[in-house]
């Protein structure tokens, strides 16, 4: 008898240990997305036309005809994308969690259909607080309330977009939210000398600082943060002497999101400078160059921008987005280079108009997305800003079929 009670208790025990090891583990979701694009025109873009930024500027033949007054079409099913959600013991007093999330978008064109990470995190909740190790979304991209187009740009240029590699830590008090990141960069990253690289802020040896406060309530979310940021474009000069001078920039930004049943509102505001690491306009100049040691000092390219989105429905959502940023040039007159995106722009303005028919697991989604860009030539002697503007346009037609696990 005393061996048969043995047995049972040591199996109610195994029983148990193994309920209790299959509360934990991993959890996969995510969707198989196809997009089918049409643009009447030639524009600047990310992985065969999937990551639209604006419209090209002119180009001329010989015959001055305008090469980029051209269309396209394409298909691609490259944002088909896969998520792990991790569960697992408590530890030091808190709830342990991890992400890990990718996708099909590849790390360039050449690597076009390559499975690329997205997210990857460890993240640890106690009561008021909780303390993230990992990549994530940049903390200037509000994951609360971002735009929900069907266009994979996700409202960029206007709203700032990067995943970054951070250390976060957020504590709540009431409806209240404070929010700290010290970020480096990787897939997202600052222009410069060499190209687009992490290296700059690499060794700037500061990491990109953020703070922010959110207030959230059952039917209004909004906040506020600032960006801190220094890049170091050179180690050395081309005729190879050492130099470390930086180029230091901020940003802030405000948002809001406002819902009622089935009506949602969202806006946000940007305005800072050297903002080209969240694909947005702008990024540092030469202010002036000492002709005999090579050595460079910098100004920051500012800009300013807003977006606005509206939407109605759920199983039909009927929605709206409106996007509008302007380039306002340096502090100082320009002496030199260039280092940024869309340098040459001095204003990108954009809205697109969507439906979505949602049937459970399956979405059909449709978009009309008109987007200006107005092209110019940057005056070195008034601090870079841009002159002789002329607008460019294009209008993208999406259809996106969607089928979510």
């Amino acid at each position: 008898m005393k061996k048969i009670l043995l047995l049972l208790c040591s199996f109610s025990s195994l029983l148990f240990s193994q309920t209790e090891k299959q509360s934990f583990g991993i959890s996969f979701s995510g969707f198989v997305k196809t997009d089918i694009f049409y643009d009447t025109r030639q524009s600047v873009i990310i992985r065969e036309g999937h990551f639209l930024l604006y419209p090209q500027n002119e180009s001329l033949d010989i015959n001055g005809n305008d090469v980029n007054d051209k269309s396209s079409l394409n298909m691609l099913s490259i944002q088909t994308r896969l998520n792990g959600k991790i569960t697992g013991p408590d530890a030091i007093g808190a709830k342990t969690s991890g992400v890990i999330e990718g996708e099909f978008f590849g790390h360039s064109d050449a690597d076009i259909n390559g499975f690329r990470l997205r997210h990857a995190f460890v993240k640890l909740d106690w009561e008021k607080s909780s303390l993230l190790v990992g990549q994530t979304w940049h903390p200037m991209f509000i994951a609360e309330m971002f735009p929900g187009v069907v266009s994979f740009n996700t409202g960029v240029p206007f709203q700032p977009f990067s995943r970054n590699p951070q250390i976060r830590f957020t504590h709540s008090f009431d409806k209240f939210k404070i929010i700290a990141v010290a970020a480096s960069q990787r897939d997202f990253q600052s222009n410069g000398p060499n190209g687009f690289a992490s290296t700059y802020l690499r060794n700037s040896f500061v990491p990109n600082l953020n703070a922010q406060l959110q207030y959230s309530d059952k039917d209004f979310f909004a906040g506020a943060g600032i960006d801190y940021k220094q890049l170091t474009p050179r180690i050395v000069t081309p005729i190879n002497i050492k130099t470390d001078n930086t180029i230091s920039s901020l940003a802030f930004t405000g948002f809001a999101k406002l819902s009622f049943d089935p009506v949602t509102f969202k806006v946000q505001g940007v305005y800072g400078s050297n903002l080209t690491d969240h694909i947005m306009l702008g990024g540092y100049a030469v202010k002036s160059l000492d002709t005999l040691t090579g050595v460079e000092e910098y100004t920051a390219l500012k800009c300013f921008s807003v977006w606005g989105e509206v939407s109605v429905g759920k199983n039909i959502e009927y929605a709206v987005f409106a996007g509008y940023t302007k380039s306002l040039g340096a502090d100082d007159n320009i002496a030199g280079a260039y280092y940024g995106r869309g340098t040459n722009i001095e204003n990108v303005f954009r809205v697109s108009p969507r439906v979505q028919f949602n049937f459970n697991s399956l979405r059909f989604s449709t978009e009309l997305e008109y987007t200006s860009a107005g092209y110019g030539t940057p005056d070195n002697l008034n601090k870079g800003k841009i002159e002789n503007v002329k607008d460019f346009t294009n209008l993208r037609i999406i259809g996106a079929v969607y089928y979510f696990f």
